[in-house]
């Protein structure tokens, strides 16, 4: 009874703050100066990382790209020079702790203090659980998890000294909900949004407001290895139109970016339907059928044949 009366207590606070949230919808945000901050993004030598770092260059701001594929990051950097920044490659195994410290060492003492970081390098296998091999499933949680604590434990000791910064978590649709043949991917997503939630709570209760987070978790992505595959969420996601939305929450500083924006809603329903007509919700949306097509051969150690993040 007195935690209800507690809770009633409460009510005008909720619907002045639910209006407020309301009232800012119609209100154009804010976006920050990004120019001369130095970006630190992983996984810039393809996909979405690439295309982050090509925005970041337009906004005059110093790069520096981290990925496993020196020809893809060198390419990836050239562009950015093209486009007036400053850009430095590195090339960086993001499974591995050591190459992560040691290259954020040479970044520290070559270039400078990092002032945003984009965890973006991921790897999915797309299989189920009894043909993804125990190196795959290990391998998914060093880059797509591991790696943002290494990075974070890098370089925001100096953001904190300086109140200010921001960490942007690439994580997925997939790190709300479950999806058959990601079993791996899932798992690792699932603690990407629980890093970036639980580092936000941290910085605030540290009282560090000058950092911000960000956490995007898009649908599926169009790598070029999915051919005009959809789901009932829609169409499958350029990479483009990805980059544009998640540019845009950093600059306005959003903490979680949904694509397409339903998902929101499907995270909040699925805490609140009854369980047989989620079953049914979920055939319908038909993920299963868009993976079970793109299967990866569990033996195949190339590319990753799509990405959700």
């Amino acid at each position: 009874m007195k935690f209800f009366l507690q809770c009633l207590q409460l009510l005008p606070l909720l619907i002045i703050f639910s209006l407020e949230s309301l009232l800012k919808l119609f209100i154009p945000k804010k976006r920050k100066s990004v120019t001369g901050e130095i970006v630190l993004i992983t996984g810039a030598g393809h996909g979405i990382g690439r295309l982050t770092a090509y925005e970041f260059a337009k906004l005059k701001s110093k790069l520096v790209l981290w990925d496993i594929n020196k020809h893809g990051i060198e390419d990836t950097a050239a562009e950015c020079r093209r486009l007036g920044a400053k850009a430095h490659a590195f090339v960086v195994d993001c499974s591995n702790r050591e190459d992560i410290y040691s290259s954020a060492k040479k970044v520290k003492a070559e270039i400078g203090d990092v002032s945003i970081l984009v965890n973006n390098a991921g790897v999915v296998y797309t299989s189920d659980l009894f043909a993804t091999q125990d190196p795959q499933i290990e391998k998914t949680f060093e880059v797509n998890i591991l790696a943002h604590f290494w990075t974070t434990k890098a370089f925001l000791p100096v953001m904190m000294k300086n109140n200010h910064g921001h960490i942007v978590t690439v994580a997925s649709a997939a790190g709300h909900t479950g999806v058959p043949f990601l079993l791996a991917y899932c798992s690792s997503k699932f603690a990407a949004v629980g890093f970036h939630r639980a580092l936000t709570e941290e910085l605030a209760a540290l009282e560090r407001t000058g950092i911000k987070t960000t956490c995007l978790c898009p649908n599926f992505i169009n790598t070029g290895f999915i051919k005009n595959a959809s789901t009932s969420l829609g169409p499958i996601l350029e990479p483009e139109e990805v980059v544009d939305k998640l540019m845009d929450g950093i600059l306005t500083e959003q903490k979680m970016i949904f694509i397409p924006s339903s998902i929101s809603l499907l995270t909040v329903l699925e805490r609140i339907l009854p369980e047989r007509f989620l079953a049914f919700l979920k055939r319908k949306i038909d993920i299963s059928t868009v993976l079970r097509k793109q299967q990866l051969n569990a033996e195949n150690w190339g590319p990753p044949c799509m990405y959700m993040s």
